[in-house]
């Protein structure tokens, strides 16, 4: 009999501004820029799941808008729900998960973010959702 296989899920949140501006961490693990976001615990809604996590590493309450993507890290097993969010109030400076909390733009993301990362806010402005696999860098294949 074979073994199912495991799986972590995730959630994050592309938290967008009235200026179209998106809230991105710097994490202070690895240094690397992302969209806050992290591991669903059992209890929780995919919604939120988001919120919290938005919330721990920002410092920013948020509304859940609606599903943006669902992304698969090939190599870690690793399934993230990525939701579009709008801000409820003004982010911290810096969080115990995050070094630095700032609003950017598409592009400053783009430049900034591996692409794996990059791909889940650009996503979110598009009005349907992206179903994608990547390997913690890039993307594999050509999603949808």
């Amino acid at each position: 009999m074979t073994e199912t296989p495991r799986h972590s899920v995730s959630v994050a949140g592309i938290v967008v501004n009235d200026e179209g501006k998106v809230l991105v961490i710097r994490r202070r693990d690895n240094g690397h820029w992302e969209p806050p976001g992290g591991v669903l615990e059992m209890s929780e809604t995919f919604e939120e799941g988001a919120r919290r996590e938005v919330l721990e590493e920002t410092g920013i309450s948020v509304q859940v808008e609606r599903l943006a993507g669902v992304y698969k890290n090939m190599k870690r097993g690793i399934v993230a729900l990525v939701f579009l969010c709008r801000p409820l109030d003004e982010p911290s400076r810096a969080t115990e998960e995050a070094a630095e909390v700032r609003w950017m733009s598409l592009d400053e993301v783009r430049e900034a973010m591996a692409p794996a990362y990059a791909v889940r806010v650009s996503d979110a402005f598009e009005p349907a959702v992206k179903v994608r696999a990547h390997d913690g860098i890039g993307l594999i294949g050509d999603g949808r």
